[in-house]
């Protein structure tokens, strides 16, 4: 989508002095997402006040955000991850076939890739349903609620996991009670998962050492010998645990009983198996998924985010290539989203073909 001819004539005085401050102006001393999103939202602001100025009515309808695809900020998770590998697919698709100037950053997942759409630092970000639930709410690591985080599409299933070793007699979630566990990355879904695992087993953080550590610093320390338990949500396999599992025997502590019912009264809990195959484990394990949700900006068109939803949709092969979990993305089921609504470029494609 392109930018509409901003007359200067049409300008206010201090709209006109930004635009061309943010033309004339050297390099911010911050890093290249902030100074393109800067940028780009002063242009924003620029082109909304002509336009609103010169009484023309073209682009996006009420209430609706006026970026387009010039620049796409793609935020995912840690480098190690699902989410990181899937966008870094996507983005390079933004790259080839909308021309924009797209990046894949690594972060620490579902709650900062909110506050990342939130406050303007990103374009498309990966969240778990649960943790845009909690920002709707304002619950949870949200002390106020988000008024919008629109979806572009539902992806696949995450699985919540507890990985150990065969020797560290961790054979249930009470098990942990003593232990040395990692939950996962500050403000990640991750943590978020674990501390509702937990509860709902009517235990704390308190019943064991929790350390905060993402996935690959995780099974790390698991090597090492200095963590016992790690919780890991994400698609089948995780890359890091099926690294851990050339070196050591893999078990997944299953999830069972009143706890696993518990979870499953959330209305994003499904329950799931992680295969013995997965990480030649003995033997399955019951666990509970969590679907996984592509977001969109708020301050992006209805034209962007159709442009957005096609592409990667168009090019649904080359997704599927990017991680095994991956090819569980269909158009069939991406409309089926759950705690937020579809933005309205997302529902026009999904129209168009007829998947909604």
């Amino acid at each position: 989508m392109s930018w509409p001819t901003i007359g200067w004539e049409n300008l206010t005085d201090g709209a006109a002095d930004e635009l061309a401050d943010a033309a004339a102006s050297p390099i911010y001393e911050e890093n290249d997402t902030t100074m393109r999103t800067r940028t780009t939202t002063i242009l924003a602001g620029a082109a909304a006040a002509a336009l609103a100025l010169s009484g023309c009515a073209g682009g996006s309808g009420e209430g609706e955000g006026d970026l387009g695809t010039e620049f796409i900020t793609v935020a995912t998770g840690g480098n190690s991850g699902v989410y990181y590998q899937v966008g870094a697919g996507m983005s390079q698709l933004f790259t080839d076939e909308l021309g924009s100037d797209s990046t894949v950053q690594a972060t620490g997942a579902s709650v900062e890739n909110i506050t990342l759409l939130k406050d303007g630092d990103a374009e498309v970000a990966f969240a778990m349903a649960d943790a845009a639930d909690q920002a709707l709410k304002g619950e949870g690591p949200f002390e106020e609620p988000v008024e919008s985080i629109p979806a572009i599409a539902n992806l696949y299933e995450q699985y919540l996991q507890v990985i150990t070793l065969e020797d560290k007699g961790i054979d249930s979630i009470e098990d942990l009670k003593g232990k040395r566990v990692s939950v996962g990355d500050v403000n990640s879904g991750v943590e978020l998962n674990a501390r509702t695992v937990v509860e709902a087993y009517g235990m704390s953080y308190d019943d064991f050492n929790a350390d905060y550590l993402p996935y690959a610093e995780a099974i790390d320390q698991m090597k090492n010998g200095q963590i016992d338990a790690a919780f890991v949500t994400s698609g089948l396999p995780n890359s890091s645990v099926t690294d851990l599992a050339t070196t050591h025997d893999v078990k997944v502590v299953p999830f069972e009983g009143e706890g696993l019912d518990n979870l499953l009264e959330y209305e994003f809990f499904g329950e799931g198996t992680v295969p013995a195959d997965t990480y030649d484990s003995a033997e399955d394990a019951t666990t509970v998924t969590i679907p996984n949700l592509l977001l969109a900006s708020p301050d992006l068109s209805e034209d962007a985010v159709y442009d957005i939803t096609k592409t990667i949709f168009d090019n649904i092969d080359q997704v599927h290539a990017t991680h095994n979990a991956a090819k569980d993305i269909t158009v069939e089921n991406a409309p089926d989203v759950v705690v937020t609504e579809l933005h309205p470029g997302a529902v026009r494609y999904f129209e168009e073909v007829g998947a909604l």
